[in-house]
């Protein structure tokens, strides 16, 4: 199934996008969700080597119009892998104030969206696209493999042992479903279910098995502060 995932937008978009991450940054130094942080700047250079390096270099399915492509993708890496990755951190995390930060990324996507799309119209115009046939293959295998791990442990552990897996497709599908969301509802993403239903299944999920297994190695030895945990 190939279908082309696009989008749209003008050059505020990208300032007040600017604004709200350093925003969001901020406040999770300030309250010291440091481990947070520093798994969302990973989250950022993940999604610039599969974006830049996979979809435009390796691939060629990826297309940038009106923009210098390099400079483009590594700012749209940032947004969505930092927020995406911060966003699964705190849910792994069981964090206390989750709705708190989980409404403060939504509505900042809102915000963003929404203001650029009223307020843009004299900064330059932005055209992305990429297909989906020659990777969404090899992604399905990634979330079946991932899950299959999941899978077989549970059936192999006792009761008490058992992942989490439904909380792991909640979250895979939450984030990604929630911004594909605001990006159709905006008119930055050009109307069709295709890509809010399958990215959603797809594309952020393929991932929550593996940085499930990431997350606990690292919570084991230190706290979200930074400092050892005490065993």
């Amino acid at each position: 199934m190939d279908f082309s995932v696009a989008r749209e937008l003008n050059g505020l978009y990208i300032i007040l996008d600017i604004f709200f991450l350093i925003f969001l940054g901020f406040l999770l130094l300030k309250f010291k969700k440091r481990l947070a942080f520093l798994f969302g700047l990973s989250g950022a250079l993940l999604y610039f080597f599969v974006d830049y390096g996979i979809f435009y270099l390796l691939l060629g399915t990826r297309e940038v119009i009106g923009a210098n492509t390099f400079w483009f993708l590594l700012w749209l890496s940032t947004s969505y892998g930092f927020t995406n990755f911060v966003w699964i951190w705190l849910f792994l995390n069981k964090d206390k104030r989750i709705l708190e930060w989980s409404l403060l990324i939504v509505t900042g996507w809102i915000a963003v969206a929404l203001l650029s799309q009223s307020f843009g119209s004299e900064f330059p115009l932005i055209q992305i696209s990429r297909g989906t046939s020659s990777y969404h293959g090899a992604m399905a295998l990634i979330l079946f493999v991932g899950y299959t791990i999941v899978i077989v442990k549970n059936l192999t552990s006792k009761d008490e042992e058992r992942l989490p897996i439904l909380k792991m497709m909640f979250i895979g599908i939450l984030v990604q479903f929630s911004w594909e969301a605001v990006l159709l509802l905006s008119g930055i993403r050009p109307s069709g279910l295709n890509p809010l239903i399958v990215n959603s299944l797809i594309e952020t999920n393929l991932g929550i098995p593996y940085l499930f297994f990431i997350h606990r190695a690292i919570t084991k030895h230190r706290k979200e502060d930074l400092t050892k945990q005490i065993i």
